[in-house]
């Protein structure tokens, strides 16, 4: 193997790994942020999530070495990028989920990847345009996702619109930072990066709910803190900084895939420790997602890495 092909195996190991990871645990967190909020107020318990990873990467990030940007540019784009994907996108999903159950939550989530097809391929500047193949995929795994979640009609028509309006709202809000960030590169790592975001949207929730008066009628318990600490540590330390890294090296579109497989993660968890029943229909969702994913993932993309040198020739 030549020298030359070294590096390149190895940062294509690496964003498969991100992949994954944001793969399997964000489909993890559907529930986790459903049993929080039943305890703790949600701009509050979205906060809290946010600056404890914030603080703890920041930690590790000066312990290690890891420079901070050096630019105000890169100091706006991360405060900018950490509002729009965690202060609106998370806050509002968190908020949302108040009023309607995760599986119906998860519905308007899996619109993700469409919002980035929009923002990718009409804000100026950018350089990603999707394939055929991808934007069939990218389809596909929708009403794939779709499927497999169970769309019930009654319960949407029931259902309070203040949820599924929030939560519209907030996938369109991660789509159009996670546009955003690919469009201004910036020159520190992903570390630093994810801790900064998640400082600047920590901040801003912890605002958000000192004004609504969460603070006033707060009261921990057990079952809060744990989803905080779960959260706090898989959800944002682990795959937000994945997701970071991600964005560095695949476009925005073909990163949001793993949206669809979130769906089959929550679907799989639910049978394995809440004894759910998996239906056939759900097995062959569940296959179409593996082959939607299979087809956005199947075309070259154009390059995103901030390193031309770095950039990856596959997905």
């Amino acid at each position: 193997m030549s020298a030359n092909h070294q590096p390149r195996l190895c940062l294509e190991a690496s964003t498969l790994l991100a992949y994954a990871t944001i793969s399997f645990f964000w489909g993890s967190t559907y529930l986790a942020i459903r049993i929080g909020v039943r305890y703790l107020p949600p701009a509050t318990f979205a906060a809290s999530r946010f600056l404890l990873a914030g603080l703890a990467l920041l930690v590790w990030a000066r312990l290690t070495s890891q420079p901070l940007p050096t630019r105000g540019v890169d100091w706006r784009t991360n405060i900018i990028v950490g509002l729009l994907l965690l202060a609106v996108g998370n806050g509002l999903v968190v908020w949302g989920e108040q009023f309607v159950e995760s599986g119906l939550a998860s519905i308007f989530i899996v619109t993700s990847p469409l919002w980035m097809v929009l923002f990718a391929a009409s804000l100026p500047g950018l350089r990603y345009r999707p394939t055929l193949l991808q934007l069939v995929g990218l389809l596909l795994g929708f009403i794939a996702a779709t499927s497999l979640i169970g769309v019930d009609l009654e319960e949407l028509r029931n259902a309070d619109w203040r949820g599924p309006l929030a939560i519209l709202g907030a996938a369109a809000s991660w789509s159009l930072g996670s546009v955003y960030s690919q469009r201004n590169p910036i020159s520190s790592g992903a570390v630093v990066n994810a801790a900064l975001q998640m400082l600047a949207g920590g901040i801003a929730l912890a605002i958000a709910g000192w004004v609504r008066g969460e603070w006033q009628n707060m009261e921990w318990s057990w079952e809060g803190s744990a989803a905080v600490l779960y959260l706090t540590i898989f959800g944002s330390i682990v795959s937000f900084t994945a997701y970071v890294y991600l964005l560095d090296h695949w476009p925005a579109p073909i990163v949001a895939s793993s949206t669809y497989l979130n769906v089959v993660v929550a679907v799989f968890l639910g049978w394995l420790i809440l004894d759910e029943t998996v239906t056939l229909r759900m097995v062959i969702a569940t296959a179409v997602i593996f082959a939607a994913v299979a087809m956005v993932r199947a075309s070259k993309p154009v390059d995103v890495s901030r390193d031309p040198e770095e950039a990856t020739d596959s997905v």
